[in-house]
Order: structure tokens, then C-alpha cells, then sequence
């Protein structure tokens, strides 16, 4: 079996990236490419390497870097289009939810997955393409599997894949209800990432590394409660979703991306994570495995599955609100050992049960069955 992960990537991590690897640009597609998945961003490669290791066929696109798809193209003999004031303008975040994608965008990502003759085409943004681009991707391979866990995008969309894959619990009964076949496939940790990082001394006594959108408003409130008692070292994109005068912003250190955040997690005595709002009553994110992957104690909002994930008080701590958050850092930034004890508990179950080994077993195992 085939399988071709289309993913993008956020913008601004993207120009993070570019800012500090301007000589790539003068370099072959392959080796942006390495570079890019090297970076640990996302899913990088996490998928794909742990597929191959169990024999399947696999590779990822990244079509939503201008830079690494103009130079496939180039390589490719692929003609585009010349760029127009829309397409520029198409390329900004959000915007192209209004307006589309730019069309290099597409032509370049459909040409890619055309070329690959793969049996499995697996996006892990649902609304990257345009329905009509999706309506040829399904020509193009024999399943189209979409993975989410964020907001919807149009029913139209949705509708066109064959399988949606998503760690939201209350999402599958939600799409098998519309009549799209779904199944429930929980987040992970790739263990590479540790080796990457190395030991790393704890210096930071509590972080918090996120968004500030106006889906995160709810969990973004409780943690300006916090910061007005006990100071939180922030990173995060969608700082202009806060107020100026917001307490985040005393500790706010700028964006974290890929190894850089996984170290900053590393480096982290407590980490604070708190879920989206379309997370509903269940725990679903990847910084639940990040942080208690890379060794730390993690802090988080309590849902109604959390038990199924970690066991709450041995190797995580869950809040209701910002006072359990304020009461239970004073407690554990006091008692080194008994938070020691519980980040070293929550990395083992991280490891034994969430690591991208296993959950790719478990995925190639969903994917056979639809096949």
C-alpha cells in the first residue's frame, strides 16, 4: 500500500523557517523538504517514518510552502501560472478561507498527487483544497482520508472523503450522522524528538506555549487569571487576539516552532495546556503528549476521557478552573520530588501507550479495513 500525507503548514512558522534558512533557498526540492520535516513542526514526518518501519510505501507533501512547490514545479517541467495581485493576496492567513487558495497552490499539489499513483491519499487539513481540486483527488487514488480535529469546514467539503479520521470523540457520531464514514484515532508523541532535544536543565517553573484565537477565548481567559498570581512564560501565535493590557503579555517571549518548542517544554517544570473550544467535553490535543512526552509535568483542563488518556493526579494533574491551576502550581513548585514523580509517570505511559509507533499501527490497521 501507497500512502501520500498532504499537509500544510502555518504561515507564520513558515516564515519563521525561511528567516532562518535563506541559503535553502538556492537548494534542491528534497533537501528543503528534509529540512523542513527535520524541523519537527506539526506531524512532520511522524506519520510517514513510523508507516515505512511497519513496510507501507509513504511520503508527505507540503503544498502550502510557495518556495518548496515552485521549486517541484521547476524541477518537474510543471508551468503555472504567473502570480496576480488575488493570488497574493489569497496566500495570507485566514484570508483564504474567503477567498481560495491561491491557484499555484493547487495546480501544483493536484499535479503532485496525480504523479504519486498512491492508493491512500491522507490530508490532514480538510479545507486546504477547493471542492472541485478534491473531486479529482478522489480519480487520483482508491481512498481519500481526512484527518481533523479543529473547526469544520463546509459539509460540501467533508463529503468528499471517504473516511475522516479525527481524535475527537463527539466528531465521529457527528460525521457518521451526516452519512461520512469516521473513526476515532487519538493524537501522539514521536520519540525521536527526545534524542533531538537532548537533556535539557528545567529553568522555566511554568510555561505555556499555544494560540490566542478567538476558538481559545474561554481557556485563554482562565489563563490571564492565572498570570495575574503567578508568572507564566508565554509563547504562542495570535498575540494581537489579546487585550494590551492582557497579564500574558508581561512573560510573552515571542513564537515557538518544531525543536524549539519541544526544548522550551523540556526546559519546563509545568506546562499549562488548556483545549480549544470545539474540543467539547473531551481531551484532545497534542500537547498532552508533547509535554508529558518531553519529560514535564503537565497541568490540564479536565474533561470527561482525560482518565482514559493519563491517570489524573499520577502522571498529569487536571483543573476546573484558574484557582485549582494557582493552587496546584504553588503546591508542586514547592514539592520537587512529587512533581518529578508524575512527569516521569506521565512519560512512560506517553511512550508505552501514545507514541507514533503504535498509533500508526493502529491507523494502517483503519486504513486496511476501508481499503
Amino acid at each position: 500500500m501507497k500512502i501520500i500525507f498532504v499537509d500544510t503548514y502555518y504561515p507564520d512558522f513558515l516564515k519563521s523557517f525561511w528567516r532562518k534558512n535563506e541559503s535553502l533557498i538556492r537548494k534542491s526540492y528534497k533537501q528543503i523538504h528534509l529540512n523542513l520535516l527535520a524541523s519537527s513542526f506539526g506531524t512532520s514526518d511522524f506519520f510517514s517514518f513510523n508507516l515505512r518501519k511497519l513496510g507501507y510505501d509513504a511520503e508527505d507533501l507540503i503544498i502550502n510552502d510557495e518556495i518548496l512547490q515552485k521549486k517541484w514545479a521547476d524541477e518537474n517541467g510543471l508551468k503555472i501560472g504567473r502570480d496576480n495581485i488575488l493570488s497574493k493576496f489569497q496566500a495570507l492567513p485566514y484570508v483564504n478561507k474567503i477567498l481560495g487558495q491561491p491557484s499555484w497552490l493547487e495546480q501544483i499539489a493536484l499535479e503532485q498527487i496525480k504523479r504519486a499513483d498512491a492508493d491512500v491519499v491522507y490530508f490532514q487539513n480538510l479545507g486546504v483544497l477547493s471542492l472541485q481540486a478534491l473531486n479529482k483527488v478522489k480519480k487520483y487514488c482508491r481512498l481519500l482520508v481526512g484527518q481533523i480535529a479543529s473547526p469544520l469546514p463546509s459539509k460540501e467539503n467533508l463529503k468528499c472523503f471517504d473516511l475522516i479520521i479525527t481524535s475527537f470523540p463527539h466528531y465521529v457520531k457527528m460525521f457518521r450522522k451526516m452519512g461520512i464514514k469516521s473513526e476515532y484515532h487519538k493524537l501522539a508523541f514521536e520519540p525521536r524528538v527526545l534524542k533531538k532535544v537532548g537533556k535539557q536543565e528545567r529553568i522555566y517553573n511554568v510555561t505555556f506555549i499555544g494560540s490566542f484565537t478567538p476558538y481559545h477565548r474561554k481557556g485563554t481567559k482562565i489563563l490571564e487569571e492565572v498570570a495575574k498570581q503567578i508568572p507564566i512564560h508565554v509563547w504562542g501565535q495570535g498575540i494581537e487576539f489579546l487585550s494590551p493590557l492582557s497579564p500574558l503579555r508581561k512573560n510573552y517571549h515571542g513564537e515557538a516552532w518544531g525543536l524549539e518548542m519541544y526544548k522550551i517544554l523540556a526546559q519546563s517544570k509545568i506546562v499549562l495546556n488548556r483545549h480549544i473550544s470545539v474540543s467539547g467535553k473531551y481531551a484532545n490535543n497534542m500537547r498532552l503528549y508533547e509535554a508529558t512526552g518531553m519529560g514535564t509535568m503537565l497541568l490540564t483542563d479536565y474533561k470527561k476521557n482525560l482518565n482514559d488518556l493519563f491517570i489524573d493526579g499520577r502522571e498529569m494533574i487536571s483543573y476546573r478552573n484558574a484557582l485549582d491551576i494557582i493552587q496546584e502550581v504553588k503546591y508542586f513548585l514547592k514539592k520537587d520530588e512529587k512533581r518529578k514523580k508524575i512527569a516521569d509517570a506521565g512519560q512512560i505511559r506517553t511512550l508505552k501507550e501514545h507514541g507514533y509507533p503504535k498509533r500508526m499501527k493502529e491507523l494502517a490497521e483503519i486504513i486496511e479495513k476501508y481499503l
